[in-house]
């Protein structure tokens, strides 16, 4: 069986600066794929850019719920809207995480829905994955049956938190409340994911010597290894201690070589519109 790699981006959105970083990435070195956050302040005109610029590269929707402020209008998400400090904007994560269990699994998927909606208006298509921003989506079975519905409704892959059939991957390893996520996932046949997920490419892991081992061992099937690059200013600084990281991810996913690196190992580069 033929090695694939989806080397995905989250937070297309997140800022102007992390937009371009991971459009840099892309026309430079070996990211195939990212994710949008489109309740973004500047996301219409990023991703105008994304359309103008990179044609190849594969985009899809970053479910958000713990990020600035909803599609949606605060009076359709009332448990949702209870929960944030002005009832207006989505809740902090500590506070999601705590309490994900009291929220209307109905308004989360109709916020979800619009994010979907508004990225297939912008974007003249529907997306080719969902995943989620904070792994929000795996917070409760609901939100996860939510996800998957949404994906089966618009015929798009997701990520798979699973690596493979064997083990749990390191986003929930620790978390035995997630372990609903086995049965659900392997139930559902008919949603395309990758056969494997690799989270290890984040903070001080994102380096070179990170990279060259998930390469070196990366295993047959598809794979998608998450990532974060981008380009660290003022206003990213300010809103998240993930940022001059960012640089760095974008220096090794660009670095001389990198392509023929792959190349060399037999890889195929792929998003997730070339999921079987």
């Amino acid at each position: 069986m033929p090695k694939k790699l989806i080397l995905n981006a989250d937070d297309y959105g997140r800022t102007p600066s992390v937009s371009t970083g991971i459009r840099q990435t892309h026309l430079n070195g070996i990211l195939t794929s990212t994710t949008a956050m489109m309740n973004m302040a500047a996301i219409e005109s990023d991703l105008h850019l994304a359309l103008a610029e990179c044609p190849r590269l594969g985009m899809g929707v970053h479910l958000t719920l713990t990020a600035e402020k909803p599609v949606l209008s605060p009076e359709r998400l009332p448990s949702l809207a209870r929960l944030a400090p002005d009832g207006q904007s989505f809740p902090k994560l500590e506070v999601l995480t705590k309490q994900a269990a009291t929220v209307n699994t109905a308004e989360v998927k109709a916020e979800w829905r619009a994010q979907i909606e508004k990225f297939s208006r912008l974007m003249g298509r529907t997306p080719t994955h969902l995943d989620s921003h904070h792994h929000s989506s795996y917070f409760t079975p609901e939100f996860f049956g939510a996800m998957l519905e949404l994906a089966r409704e618009y015929q798009c892959g997701i990520r798979n938190p699973l690596a493979g059939e064997i083990g749990m991957d390191t986003v929930v390893r620790e978390m035995p409340e997630l372990q609903f996520l086995r049965p659900m996932l392997l139930a559902a046949t008919d949603v395309r994911r990758p056969d494997h997920f690799e989270a290890a490419f984040y903070d001080d892991n994102a380096n070179a010597s990170t990279l060259d081992q998930i390469l070196a061992h990366l295993p047959e099937g598809v794979t998608e290894i998450m990532t974060h690059p981008g380009l660290a200013d003022e206003k990213l600084v300010k809103l998240t201690s993930y940022s001059h990281q960012r640089a760095r991810e974008l220096e090794v996913l660009t670095a001389p070589g990198v392509r023929e690196k792959v190349k060399a190992l037999g890889i195929e580069l792929i998003s997730f519109a070339g999921l079987a």
